[in-house]
């Protein structure tokens, strides 16, 4: 009898990835297509939609070809893509303008305007803070400036969206994706009214929002043979990469936080119902009709350190770079860094935020530096977990994925200053293996999305330091107070 392999799908801001799993999480292949980002002014950040369809194409024939099916069964895909991607398309489902993606911040003027008018109102309702980053603003953008993709638009779609219509045929979106939007009323699970006259669009112009599990139809025949996909493979809508990224790494229940860090990085766990920072410091989005994801994101992860490398010309890679790090105390001897320089989403919300060194002395070191860069990163993380305590109290389990893991030095940093014991998988595939248990879960081949606990790769533990911790402790209520002291100045630059 064969043996049954699922694909996750996973789409994200750099690459287009497709990774074989068997039912356990073992990974059996893989294909990435890089894909480009263009900048064509000043904050402005897009993608050619078109181009990200071709490579996740390219990928996933890839795989299909790569997997002997004289020992193998391909059941099952389920999609992963990345929020808050907004593509303007025609009746066709053809784009009239580049994708722009969560990094765009052309809209930064209207975010503050509809914050400061009726920021709490929309943000008490959708769950989503109102930032440059949401199509809702970037809409309103649009509409402010008569652009003429948003003015010839049919439909308003986010990546996941094009990818379905265009394979499928079909206009759906799940839950995770909708929320992602800032005008879907999280509590509701429906778009939200006013949201969309702010933002000058209609219901129709959107799609049918469904669950992860919701399968789609065939494939268009074209693409079907061009893939060379098996007869009676299925397709299964799956969510977005922060939900999935918890669900591949067993954070399911309440009290179970993951942490993600790459270029940016987030925070995130799941909860039951839809409960609303108040502070709108952090995010609520949908991932089922009765189990919502809490969360915060950080613009500021390895990003930083490639801009900190980059700045002092280090020679090295980031590995020589961050062992460097290694024998500096905690504390980075007096030196604090406000790891800002990307502006910032949580736990500020202000895309005029700026980076900050504090303490600099003669006779500090470019390894005391470094280790400041790394404490500043995890001192953020640290600054939204608090947030999310509010809402979900203590964490039970904290799990961490991305590219962070890499460093044994940042992962400790991390476990002492959060004063938690934190896991990570022997595999970085988190939001794969996500998506890829979501569709076996749709097709009956797995019980239920928490059963994933049962099939997860080896884990490694990092234990943390609790004399670390408690200077950290120290620490942090020096780097809250040059935070709070330093905000105000933001919007003067």
């Amino acid at each position: 009898m064969k043996e049954k392999l699922v694909i996750g799908l996973d789409i994200g801001t750099t690459s287009a990835k497709a990774v074989v799993f068997d039912k356990k999480g073992k990974l059996i292949t893989e294909a990435e297509e890089l894909v480009t980002t263009y900048y064509p002014k000043q904050g402005y950040a897009e993608q050619d939609p078109k181009e990200v369809e071709a490579a996740a194409r390219k990928v996933m024939k890839q795989v299909i070809g790569s997997v002997d099916e004289s020992n193998y069964e391909l059941v099952a895909t389920g999609f992963c893509t990345a929020m808050h991607s907004l593509i303007c398309v025609d009746e066709k489902g053809e784009p009239s303008s580049n994708m722009l993606i969560w990094s765009d911040g052309r809209a930064n003027a209207q975010a503050e305007r509809l914050e400061a008018e009726k920021g709490k109102e929309i943000f008490s309702r959708t769950g989503t803070p109102i930032h440059p980053m949401t199509p809702l603003t970037k809409l309103i953008w649009m509409r402010e400036n008569k652009d003429s993709a948003y003015e010839q638009a049919t439909y308003f779609m986010t990546m996941k969206e094009y990818l379905v219509y265009h394979w499928f045929g079909e206009r759906v979106i799940d839950y995770a994706m909708a929320s992602s939007t800032g005008f879907f009323d999280v509590s509701n699970r429906v778009w939200d009214a006013e949201a969309l006259e702010l933002a000058g669009i209609t219901e129709s112009q959107l799609a049918d929002v469904v669950e992860p599990t919701w399968e789609l139809s065939e494939l268009v025949p074209e693409l079907k043979d061009a893939l060379d996909v098996p007869d009676g493979h299925r397709f299964i809508i799956g969510s977005a990469d922060g939900q999935l990224a918890n669900l591949g790494s067993g954070a399911t229940s309440t009290g179970e936080v993951n942490i993600s860090v790459g270029t940016s990085g987030a925070i995130r766990q799941f909860v039951e119902g839809a409960p609303i920072n108040e502070k709108m410091e952090t995010f609520t989005y949908a991932f089922s009709k009765d189990t919502s994801i809490i969360g915060g994101p950080t613009n500021n992860g390895g990003i930083v350190l490639q801009w900190f490398k980059d700045v002092i010309k280090f020679p090295g890679d980031y590995t020589e770079l961050i062992e460097e790090a290694k024998d500096v105390p905690a504390g980075a001897n007096g030196i604090l860094f406000l790891p800002y320089v990307n502006g910032e989403r949580a736990p500020l919300w202000n895309q005029q935020a700026s980076g900050n060194f504090y303490g600099l002395q003669v006779e500090h070191t470019r390894a005391e530096m470094t280790r400041a860069v790394l404490e500043g990163i995890a001192f953020n993380i640290y600054q939204i977990n608090r947030s999310l305590e509010t809402l979900a109290g203590k964490p039970k389990k904290v799990t961490v994925n991305g590219g962070l893991t890499r460093s044994s030095i940042w992962v400790q940093i991390l476990a002492d200053i959060l004063g938690e014991d934190l896991y990570f998988s022997e595999t970085h595939h988190n939001a794969a293996w996500g998506a890829a248990w979501v569709a076996l879960v749709a097709i009956g081949e797995a019980s239920s999305f928490r059963a994933i606990k049962e099939n997860l790769p080896g884990e490694i533990k990092i234990t943390s330091n609790k004399q670390n911790h408690e200077l950290y402790q120290k620490v942090y209520q020096r780097y809250e107070k040059l935070g709070q002291a330093v905000t105000a100045l933001f919007d003067e630059i």
